[in-house]
């Protein structure tokens, strides 16, 4: 009997359910014929309508777009939130130089006259941070010896380069009573291999970490050639002596064929310290051509005048008679026996016949 009840009201329920869904009008027992899994109908959200801003307000900035749900499940790089981008200041901090080095602050005006330079980045390895264009170095005295040309240097290389001429070169040329006026820089940093070898190692020229010294130039006009063997071998020696003390590498006369007109001087670094001093000092050579007269002195008359003095006395002495032949005397004869008269020639004698 409920069987047959629940089978009418189902047949009866279909177009009143259809009629009450148009009119709008629900019946008690449609919950009981009503899919429970069907979704609700959400309740629509009047977005709020902001209040008109006043004219003198200023603009409100544009608020980055937020990635949609869809757009962050689906694809990991939409849902990176974008980096922002540097603000004026934190740009001007990283533009501004590095503060200088403790050997940058050492070299002052005081010691050298070296600017600083910009860095150099150059192929292969070549240039280095760091770097100044030595130009002079000051004495103790205020007086400058001149680099010339300048010389473009690593800021220790060119300290260092100081100290020798300010303590061991001022001194030599005081020895000599004079002063020190130029340094013979034959060359500095270039970005090359060793000894100018295509394919060599890079030299330490080629980091400005290098220097090549031909000579001296003295206040009082000379000028001393290191590698000169007619210059005195103490002299050079005692530079030897100072350039081993001070550089890790020292090349020079008797090296190699590259360093026979100059000195090679350098900082590089070595395992355990290891240094490099290869300079030989050459004896002078002898004197095989003969030495060239002395020059005339100041107070010798002109020559024109001698000539002609010599030629009016020639003129003024008689001429004297030809004389006769005369046969060479040999040196031991004495003049004394040349003026006796000689003996008269031996006579022979008859001999009395003597009786016995």
């Amino acid at each position: 009997m409920v069987t047959v009840v629940a089978v009418l009201l189902m047949l009866f329920s279909a177009p009143a359910a259809a009629r009450t869904a148009r009119s709008g009008i629900s019946m008690p027992w449609d919950a009981l014929f009503q899919d429970s899994r069907s979704p609700r109908r959400a309740a629509k959200r009047v977005a709020a309508v902001p209040r008109p801003r006043p004219a003198g307000a200023p603009a409100a900035a544009a608020e980055p777009a937020k990635p949609t749900e869809a757009a962050s499940h689906s694809d990991p790089v939409a849902a990176t939130p974008p980096i922002p981008e540097p603000r004026p200041a934190e740009a001007a901090a990283k533009s501004e130089p590095p503060p200088p080095s403790a050997c940058r602050l050492a070299l002052t005006d005081a010691v050298a006259i070296a600017p600083s330079i910009a860095d150099i980045k150059g192929d292969g390895g070549c240039g280095g941070d760091d770097l100044v264009r030595l130009e002079a170095i000051v004495l103790a005295d205020h007086s400058r010896v001149a680099v010339k040309p300048a010389a473009i240097l690593r800021c220790t290389m060119a300290s260092a380069l100081a100290d020798w001429v300010r303590s061991d070169l001022a001194p030599l040329a005081a020895s000599l009573d004079t002063t020190l006026s130029n340094l013979d820089n034959f060359d500095s940093y270039e970005c090359r291999g060793r000894n100018r070898v295509k394919g060599a190692k890079l030299s330490e020229h080629g980091r400005a970490n290098a220097i090549d010294v031909r000579g001296l130039k003295l206040g009082n006009g000379q000028t001393i050639s290191l590698t000169d063997r007619g210059v005195s071998r103490e002299l050079r020696e005692s530079v030897l002596q100072s350039v081993c003390a001070r550089f890790t590498t020292v090349l020079g006369p008797g090296s190699d064929w590259y360093h026979e007109d100059h000195i090679h001087l350098d900082l590089a670094l070595r395992r355990g310290d290891y240094r490099i001093c290869q300079w030989h000092v050459w004896d002078p050579l002898p004197q095989v051509a003969p030495l060239l007269p002395a020059d005339r002195p100041e107070q010798a008359p002109p020559r024109e005048k001698v000539a002609v003095r010599e030629a009016t006395k020639e003129a003024a002495e008689p001429a004297a008679k030809p004389a006769g032949p005369q046969q060479a005397e040999p040196d031991d004869i004495d003049p004394a026996d040349m003026e006796r008269p000689a003996d008269p020639p031996a006579t022979k004698k008859r001999r009395i016949n003597r009786r016995f």
